[in-house]
């Protein structure tokens, strides 16, 4: 049988590195955006928090735009990718609905600031990372249409459309309000308390019946 990693050459400590501080900038990137807001942060007060000139980015994006497009597009590939992993793994739709609500639960509370940047940033992105973001961002909303419509099966689209959208607003600004301070998430033990709570309010939503 042929091995699959035959002949792939392991990383050069350069690309590791190189690779690292990607990473490195686009979380920090996230970070800043989310607590100062896109228009007020600059490339040189991103490098300075990496340790690098704000010049030494465009070795890895064209610019503050193209930055906040990778952001977004990466988190919104992470959503998704979770969200289809659910849906393959959970065919039973308590065990999905669980699943879906302790996923968007805790990445929520681990991303609190990437989320306000998901809200209030997308009019800055390129139109081509808008439009890819928005294309994403649909795909896993009807992840969860479809497992909330099961739910309530006899339910308007207008109604499902709510319902999806309110479970994403419970859950995205309460974590946003439980922060301490804007630089300052809440605290692992408070994280502790707030996800099982967060949790229920979020399934007592979806369950709830309309009269």
């Amino acid at each position: 049988m042929r091995d699959e990693h035959a002949g792939s050459k392991p990383k050069t400590r350069r690309q590791a590195e190189k690779e690292q501080r990607y990473r490195d900038l686009v979380e920090t990137a996230g970070l800043l955006f989310g607590t100062r807001g896109f228009a007020a942060v600059t490339l040189d007060d991103i490098g300075r928090e990496v340790g690098v000139s704000g010049q030494a980015i465009y070795r890895h994006f064209r610019g503050k735009q193209d930055l906040l497009g990778k952001l977004l597009l990466g988190v919104s590939a992470t959503l998704l990718e979770g969200g289809r992993r659910i849906q393959a793994e959970h065919p039973q739709l308590n065990d999905r609905i669980e699943s879906l609500i302790g996923f968007h639960t805790a990445f929520a509370l681990a991303s609190p600031e990437v989320i306000r940047v998901q809200e209030q940033e997308m009019p800055q992105l390129l139109e081509a990372d808008r439009r890819d973001v928005r294309r994403l961002q649909r795909e896993y909303i009807e992840i969860w249409r479809t497992a909330i419509g099961e739910i309530h099966p006899t339910i308007s689209p207008v109604e499902l459309r709510t319902r999806v959208h309110g479970v994403f607003g419970l859950i995205n600004s309460t974590v946003r309000s439980m922060k301490r301070s804007p630089q300052q998430s809440p605290a692992s033990p408070e994280v502790a308390d707030i996800a099982p709570t967060l949790h229920a309010m979020a399934r007592a939503a979806l369950d709830c019946r309309v009269t």
